[in-house]
């Protein structure tokens, strides 16, 4: 599992990358880094693209010993039987992307895919699990983009099990969520972490299928949205919805928390889903009846933007 989800990774990446180059006619800088406890990522990087603002797109592959406090997070946020304190033998590898166009009509998304083991003394799995899903985090909402997105993500999901992707999208929603702000990062997709409930090869599939699913889901809706007008009102207010993003993103993700208590973990590879510019204005408050508003009721309610099974 552990070299068929590299090879998954590593060609998805690759895949993903050769699209977006296609759609903004530059390149992005790779760097290939080796991680000294054991292992070694790829991470892609497009800045100041002509569609683009940045664009980065990251794999890793990488294993050691799992510190005390990743152990100690693991136990009491996830429940994890994980009877050592620590450190612990893993095995880790993924994928993680996020996208900021420039247009602000043309909304941020996220995906990220990932397969995990504790590993025995001998290096067979003790435990394994994956995780992952994909998100939309427009500026200005468009229903048809929101329903689009979600309905690529559910017939996905409905391949492999007709509840996952209600249970995934009601979980995306109550975890990308900014609690100090009293709402949502985005108009969701799915969530998921700690999948194991079949076997491992069949939960692999789901993972390949959903992460083969994001061009499908994401591009037609940068393409519709790319050459539309803007004011630099609208600018204003895509800069601000980033700094929510952003609020999102070092507050309370998990991932970046854990990345930053991974011995030799890559501090660029892990912020890279920061976006370029963001904008962090004093008591801005929205007009009433403005498309603003209009985005920030739904981020306060989340929608079922098609019916859940």
């Amino acid at each position: 599992m552990r070299l068929r989800m590299e090879a998954f990774v590593k060609g998805l990446q690759n895949r993903i990358v050769n699209e977006i180059e296609q759609l903004d006619g530059k390149q992005f800088s790779r760097t290939t880094w080796q991680r000294q406890e054991g292992g070694e990522g790829i991470t892609c990087v497009l800045q100041n693209g002509d569609v683009f603002e940045k664009a980065g797109v990251g794999i890793s592959v990488v294993y050691g010993q799992l510190p005390k406090a990743a152990v100690e997070q693991m136990r009491h946020d996830r429940g994890k039987d994980i009877s050592a304190d620590g450190p612990v033998p893993f095995f880790a590898a993924g994928i993680s992307l996020v996208i900021h166009p420039h247009n602000p009509n043309a909304p941020t998304v996220h995906m990220n895919y990932r397969y995990f083991e504790i590993e025995n003394d001998d290096g067979s799995p003790k435990m394994w699990w994956f995780g992952g899903g994909s998100d939309l985090t427009p500026s200005y909402l468009f229903e048809d983009d929101c329903i689009h997105f979600h309905q690529v993500l559910k017939d996905g999901c409905d391949k492999y099990d007709n509840k996952y992707y209600s249970n995934f999208k009601q979980w995306c929603d109550k975890y990308f969520y900014n609690k100090h702000r009293g709402e949502s990062r985005g108009i969701g997709g799915i969530f998921f972490d700690d999948l194991d409930d079949k076997p491992a090869d069949e939960v692999f599939g789901f993972v390949r299928e959903m992460g083969n699913r994001f061009s499908q889901s994401y591009l037609p809706i940068v393409k519709k949205r790319m050459h539309m007008k803007f004011t630099p009102e609208m600018k204003e207010w895509q800069q601000i919805r980033r700094g929510r993003y952003v609020e999102f993103n070092l507050v309370w993700d998990r991932g970046t928390k854990f990345g930053l208590q991974t011995p030799g973990a890559r501090i660029e590879a892990i912020l890279m889903s920061l976006p370029l510019t963001a904008r962090w204005e004093y008591m801005n408050h929205v007009e009433p009846g403005s498309e603003e508003e209009n985005l920030e009721e739904v981020l306060k309610n989340p929608v079922d933007w098609i019916p859940l099974d």
